[in-house]
């Protein structure tokens, strides 16, 4: 069991699926991670756990940093728990393996909440208010041969963060898909979904991938 203060993303589907591709990365004492958007801070104990020698979470949530914080020393890793906004609190940094499960649903309007559960999933109108940054931010702080692995849904372009990556240099390739019905969140938007083009009339799921791109 996981401490999880209120408002902290619960691992769901998503994070399951970053957790599996993340157990196929070989890493070693040498190993230097970085954990985006830590959320309970799961993968980063997943990443501590397999032998990485340097993990460091980040989240822009005061409350995931106590979290991730606290289930650390729980389990015994020495986790350097930062708060912060994206790859801002380690500037000038290089990393090995980068992981991150950001926030990517569409929400009705571009203003992104900083407070109450759904700043960890609502991600501007077209679910790329973090994904966007991420590309861009990634590549500056991972080593030559490093990884990327990130998460999100075909609702929020897949392609177009495929093609953000290649642009930075990186080398991608899809680790994994999954097909999920709908969560209460995007059921009780499926109204405005539709009216966007984003989803299909009367479609009731979502893929999930996890995209790996290479430096």
């Amino acid at each position: 069991m996981l401490l999880r203060l209120p408002g902290v993303y619960p691992p769901q589907a998503d994070t399951g699926l970053l957790a599996r591709a993340l157990a196929s990365e070989n890493l070693g004492p040498a190993s230097r991670v970085l954990d985006l958007c830590t959320g309970t801070g799961l993968l980063s104990l997943q990443a501590a756990t397999m032998g990485a020698g340097r993990v460091t979470a980040v989240d822009v949530s005061r409350r995931a940093v106590v979290s991730t914080w606290v289930n650390a020393r729980m389990r015994g890793h020495s986790i350097r728990v930062l708060h912060g906004n994206l790859t801002a609190p380690v500037e000038g940094e290089l990393f090995d393996l980068v992981i991150s499960n950001p926030p990517y649903v569409p929400s009705h309007d571009d203003a992104l909440p900083n407070r109450g559960p759904q700043r960890a999933w609502d991600a501007g109108r077209n679910g790329r208010a973090l994904l966007d940054r991420i590309c861009v931010e990634t590549p500056t702080v991972l080593d030559t041969g490093g990884v990327l692995l990130i998460t999100q849904s075909s609702l929020s372009g897949i392609e177009q963060t495929r093609s953000l990556l290649e642009d930075q240099g990186l080398r991608i390739d899809i680790a994994s898909r999954f097909e999920i019905r709908f969560g209460p969140v995007l059921s009780s938007r499926r109204t405005m979904l539709e009216a966007r083009g984003l989803i299909a009339t009367g479609q009731t799921t979502e893929e999930l991938v996890v995209i790996r791109a290479v430096k």
